[in-house]
C-alpha cells in the first residue's frame, strides 16, 4: 500500500540517565523530557509524531525499550538524548539489538549556564555534554550507524534538522516495506538497469516482482466506458487541451489503461512499477500520462524494466511529502554544448511526474517513433528554477552505490515548439564537464530520480540508514579526488565483503 500518511508511525525518544543521582533527579529529568518533546510535537512542523518512552536508567530498562522499538509497527526510529551522564555499558545488550534508523539529539535541556547560580547539583543533573560523549563513544565502538545532531532544542536550525531525519526515516521505513511490479522483461541488452534482485532484498528489503503484460491488459479491458468519461473530465480540469479530447482514441485509451493499470497495482499490492516499450503485446499504446499521474500519488516508477530506479523512487517520493519542489523519474537525455556554460536536458519519452511542473500542463498526443503502437496521449511542461539533485542507484556486483549529483535547473533560452515532451535543462555542479565525467567514472545510470524538493544531506541519510556506498558530486567535486575516492572505496567494500 502506499504511504499515504504517518499518522500511524512515530519516532520514539528515549532519555538516559542513571540511579546514582537520585528519584529527585531522575523525576527533573523524566519532566525536561516531556517539556522537549512537547514542544517539537507542537511545533507542527515535522512530519512524524515523536513519541516519549520515560527515562531508562538500568540496562533492563535501556534492553526493554530497544526490543519494543524492534516489534512496534508505528516506531520507524529512535531519537536517543543523555540528560545526564549514563554509563555506556549499560547500553550494549540494548544496541546491539536495536533495528531501527538512530538519531543521537546531543542537546541539553538549559540554553545557557545560571554563572551566579551553578553548583554542583545543577552540574550532576545538567550533564549532556558529559552523558553525550559517553554515550558517542559506545556508538561508535559497536559501530553503530546513526545520524548526530548538536545544537539546543529550541533553535530554528535543529528543527530543520530534525525535520529532515524524520523524512529520511520516513523513506527508509517505506523502502523496507516496497514492492515493485515489473511489468514485462529489461529492455532487451541493456545493463544498467538489471542487477541482484535477491541482493536488493537482503540489502534494501523492497521486493521486485514479475508480471506478463498480460496480467495488465485482463484489467485494462475490464475498464468500463462510464468510468472513463468520468476520467477524462479530470483530465480537462487538470490540465490544457488543444484537441476535443472526448473524440480523440489516444486519449480514451490512455483512460482506459490508467483505470486499468490503477486497479493492477491495487490488487498486486504493489507501490512500484516497470513498464518497457519493448513489450506492449495486447496493449494500443505505451502508458504514458498514466505513469504520470501515477507518479504524482506517490507510486515509483521506472522505465525500460528499471526496478531499482523504481524502487528508489517510490522511496524518495515517501521522503518528499509535505516538501515543496516535486520528485520524478528521469533521463539525462541530451546536452548543450557551449563554450560559455555547457547543459543537459532531462527528459523521457513520456514519464516525467507533473509534480515538478512549473505551469499547467498540456497534455497532448504525438506519434512515438519507438515500439510500433499507437500515438500516445502524455503531459507536456517545463520544469522552473531553482536547485534540485540527480540520483541513481546501482549494482556494482559486489554492491550497491548511490551517486548524488547537486544542479541548478533554468530556463530554456528559446521555446522548444516540436518537442512534446516534459523536460528540464540544468547546469550540473559544480560545472558541466567535472560533473558529467564524474558521473560517468562512477557509473551513474541513464536513469535517475530527480527532485526539487529534496537535498543532498537527506541522502547522506538515507544511504547511511541502509550502509550503502555514496558518491557526491557537488561544487567541492574535483576530479583527482574523486577517482581517489573510488579506489579506496573499492578497496574499503572488498575487505568488508571478505571480512564477512
Amino acid at each position: 500500500m502506499l504511504l499515504e500518511n504517518t499518522n500511524d508511525l512515530e519516532v520514539w525518544w528515549v532519555t538516559g540517565s542513571q540511579h546514582l543521582y537520585g528519584p529527585e533527579v531522575l523525576n527533573n529529568v523524566a519532566e525536561h523530557t516531556q517539556i522537549i518533546v512537547s514542544f517539537l510535537n507542537n511545533l507542527n512542523k515535522l512530519p512524524l509524531r515523536i513519541f516519549s518512552t520515560g527515562v531508562v536508567a538500568s540496562s533492563e530498562e535501556i534492553h526493554q525499550i530497544c526490543d519494543k522499538a524492534n516489534s512496534s509497527k508505528k516506531c520507524i526510529g529512535v531519537i536517543f538524548w543523555m540528560h545526564t551522564f549514563s554509563p555506556a555499558k549499560m547500553w550494549i545488550r540494548g544496541l546491539k539489538e536495536l533495528q531501527k534508523p538512530i538519531l543521537h539529539f546531543h542537546t541539553q535541556f538549559n540554553a545557557k549556564i545560571p554563572w551566579e547560580t551553578i553548583d554542583m547539583d545543577f552540574m550532576n543533573e545538567n550533564q549532556s555534554a558529559h552523558g553525550g560523549r559517553e554515550f558517542g563513544f559506545m556508538m561508535s565502538r559497536m559501530k553503530k550507524d546513526r545520524k548526530i545532531v548538536v545544537g539546543h532544542w529550541k533553535d530554528n536550525k535543529i528543527h530543520d534538522k530534525l525535520c529532515d531525519w524524520c523524512n529520511v526515516v520516513v523513506g527508509y521505513h517505506a523502502l523496507k516495506h516496497a514492492k515493485v511490479a515489473r511489468i514485462g522483461d529489461n529492455m532487451r541488452e541493456v545493463a544498467v538497469t538489471e542487477g541482484d534482485k535477491v541482493a536488493a532484498q537482503f540489502k534494501f528489503g523492497f521486493t521486485v516482482e514479475g508480471y506478463g503484460i498480460g496480467d495488465l491488459v485482463e484489467h485494462i479491458n475490464e475498464v468500463s466506458s462510464q468510468d472513463v468519461r468520468y476520467l477524462i473530465e479530470q483530465y480537462q480540469k487538470e490540465y490544457h487541451f488543444d484537441i476535443d479530447i472526448q473524440k480523440h482514441t489516444s486519449v480514451t485509451e490512455a483512460a482506459k489503461i490508467e483505470l486499468g493499470l490503477r486497479q493492477f497495482l491495487k490488487v498486486v499490492n504493489a507501490t512500484a512499477f516497470t513498464t518497457t516499450f519493448e513489450n506492449l503485446h495486447g496493449m494500443n499504446q505505451l502508458p504514458g500520462i498514466s505513469v504520470q499521474r501515477l507518479m504524482k500519488e506517490g507510486y515509483g516508477f521506472g522505465a525500460e524494466g528499471d526496478w531499482k530506479t523504481a524502487a528508489l523512487l517510490y522511496a524518495l517520493k515517501t521522503m518528499s511529502v509535505g516538501l515543496e519542489g516535486g520528485t520524478s523519474f528521469m533521463e539525462d537525455y541530451t546536452y548543450h554544448f557551449d563554450s560559455d556554460q555547457s547543459l543537459v536536458l532531462g527528459s523521457h519519452m513520456l514519464e516525467v511526474c507533473p509534480s515538478i511542473a512549473a505551469k499547467k500542463p498540456f497534455c497532448e498526443v504525438h506519434p512515438l517513433s519507438i515500439g510500433g503502437k499507437a500515438n500516445p496521449a502524455r503531459l507536456v511542461f517545463d520544469v522552473g528554477e531553482g536547485a534540485a539533485i540527480n540520483v541513481s542507484l546501482i549494482d556494482l556486483g559486489n554492491r550497491f552505490r548511490m551517486i548524488c549529483n547537486e544542479v541548478d535547473i533554468i530556463n530554456p533560452p528559446k521555446n522548444l515548439p516540436k518537442l512534446p515532451t516534459a523536460r528540464a535543462l540544468w547546469k550540473p555542479k559544480p560545472n558541466f564537464e567535472t560533473a558529467i565525467e564524474a558521473w560517468i567514472y562512477a557509473g551513474g545510470a541513464h536513469h535517475t530520480v530527480f527532485s526539487k524538493a529534496l537535498k543532498t544531506t537527506h541522502i547522506v541519510d538515507l544511504c547511511e540508514m541502509l550502509d550503502i556506498e555514496l558518491i557526491i558530486i557537488d561544487n567541492a567535486t574535483g576530479l583527482s579526488s574523486l577517482k581517489n575516492q573510488l579506489k579506496t572505496n573499492e578497496v574499503f567494500y572488498q575487505n568488508r565483503l571478505n571480512l564477512s
